[in-house]
């Protein structure tokens, strides 16, 4: 009897710890389970790729108008000079400053010495420059200085010519019908009947034809 009661407490303690072991083994499979839930989870969110991020995507507004501002940069002007000559300066002259001459250039007709026949008509032509500064006008004569007058009048009109031009003089003679050598001078006058210039001349053979 004192063993069994002795025995007893023993086979009590067994019979809770044996209890206890069992109420233990749902708890410990039920870690487990969640334990393995867990690790597969965790598994797979490290297998699966990586969700891309969806970029942010500010609400569309329409961005205002900027008017533009125009800069000018200052650049360096440049002045273009263009040669242009000189005016010539003709000086005006008065008339009753001016002064005349007649220079004598060259025989255009009959050079001297030209064999006429009798009664032929001579045409006799001067060029002559007026390099005075009076311009020659109808009131400026030409006229008869010496040797014999070949049929013309003893004065004629000066042919008109301006200050530093040049001239053309002509006259018309008539031979005579006597053989011989004729010569004929003239002069030119001013309107107050003043001799200027050089003096022009004709000088001719006449013989029978």
């Amino acid at each position: 009897m004192g063993d069994s009661a002795a025995g007893r407490p023993s086979f009590f303690m067994m019979m809770i710890q044996s209890r206890f072991a069992v109420s233990r083994i749902p708890s410990i499979a039920l870690k487990a389970g969640l334990l393995a839930i867990l690790l597969i989870l965790l598994t797979l969110s490290a297998c699966s790729p990586a969700p891309t991020p969806t970029p942010f995507r500010p609400p569309t507004v329409e961005a205002p108008l900027v008017e533009p501002t125009l800069i000018i940069q200052p650049t360096q002007q440049v002045v273009i000079i263009q040669a242009t000559p000189l005016p010539t300066i003709i000086p005006t002259v008065s008339p009753q400053d001016c002064s005349d001459n007649l220079h004598f250039i060259d025989d255009v007709t009959i050079p001297d010495n030209t064999f006429i026949s009798y009664g032929a008509s001579v045409d006799k032509q001067w060029l002559v420059e007026n390099n005075g500064t009076c311009n020659w006008n109808a009131s400026y004569r030409l006229k008869h200085l010496g040797g014999a007058d070949l049929g013309t009048p003893e004065e004629l009109m000066l042919y008109p010519a301006r200050a530093g031009t040049q001239a053309m003089i002509q006259i018309i003679f008539t031979a005579p019908f006597t053989d011989g050598v004729y010569e004929s001078a003239w002069q030119a006058f001013d309107p107050e009947g003043n001799p200027f210039g050089d003096p022009i001349y004709i000088r001719i053979t006449v013989a029978a034809p």
